[in-house]
């Protein structure tokens, strides 16, 4: 009858070197095993990554079709609205930026225009359409310095664009030569006003029968007519921007406008 024993060890006569080997490629295997499970990972990280940018990219630019649709039909805010969320999902497109500061404009809010517009050539320097609108928006804003040198910037990206020259810098230009005439009209009703205030005819003593009294009289009334016919008087600019000093209420500038139909649309890339 044979014994009963306990059963060998596995690998109690296996040759060391062939453990050795078996071990090692255990372990080359585990390795690789996990270096391509990494990899696998790494590529579904970046793989949703870029669906979750494509799809940011492609709501983006349906709300952007949107609010270009609305702001077509007058719909302003609610352009806006639709810009904005935009701008949430891709908010370096200078596209977006440009056209929200076309229809705040057009709303009158300049302030917001203009940070708007400087967003937009901020993304895009090289872009001339987004400093023609900065420069529309830093003249509502009453930065007509600014504006002639967005312009200006405009013109040197675009020298064919004719409404860069002929509509835009050139009432710019106007606007700019309106502000110098004011101020020197201004200067000179302070001045005649100063005169009339501390004329030297009322600091001297006159004999009343005399006709020294008659003439500083005189003086007095001049200066008093002159500086009643300033403040009546408004400084205009023709079409051919000539300064014209208009008395009365019934002067206005005759100058030509940017249209609002051309000043309001959607940009292409």
């Amino acid at each position: 009858m044979a014994s009963f024993g306990w059963k060998r060890k596995v690998g109690e006569k296996v040759s060391k070197s062939v453990v050795q080997r078996f071990e090692e490629a255990e372990v080359s295997h585990s390795g690789r095993r996990r270096d391509e499970d990494e990899v696998d990972w790494l590529h579904a990280v970046k793989r949703r990554r870029e669906v979750l940018l494509e799809d940011c990219d492609a709501k983006s630019k349906r709300l952007k079709e949107e609010g270009s649709l609305l702001a077509e039909q007058g719909r302003h805010w609610e352009a806006i609205k639709k810009w904005d969320e935009a701008i949430q999902l891709t908010p370096e497109n200078p596209l977006l930026y440009e056209m929200k500061s076309q229809v705040l404009t057009i709303l009158r809010e300049v302030f917001p225009a203009t940070k708007a517009a400087e967003m937009a050539v901020k993304l895009r320097p090289c872009w001339w359409e987004g400093w023609q609108t900065l420069g529309r928006a830093q003249l509502n804003l009453g930065e007509v310095d600014l504006a002639i040198r967005s312009f200006q910037v405009a013109i040197h990206l675009c020298p064919s664009e004719s409404t860069l020259w002929q509509e835009d810098l050139a009432w710019a230009l106007k606007l700019q030569t309106h502000n110098l005439a004011t101020k020197k009209k201004i200067h000179e009703e302070q001045e005649t006003e100063k005169q009339i205030l501390s004329a030297p005819e009322l600091q001297q003593d006159y004999d009343f029968e005399s006709e020294e009294v008659l003439d500083a009289c005189v003086a007095v009334a001049e200066r008093q007519t002159r500086y009643e016919e300033l403040k009546r008087t408004a400084v205009v600019i023709d079409a051919e921007g000539n300064v014209k000093n208009v008395t009365g209420e019934g002067g206005s500038e005759d100058v030509v406008i940017p249209s609002e139909g051309q000043f309001v649309k959607a940009r292409g890339v």
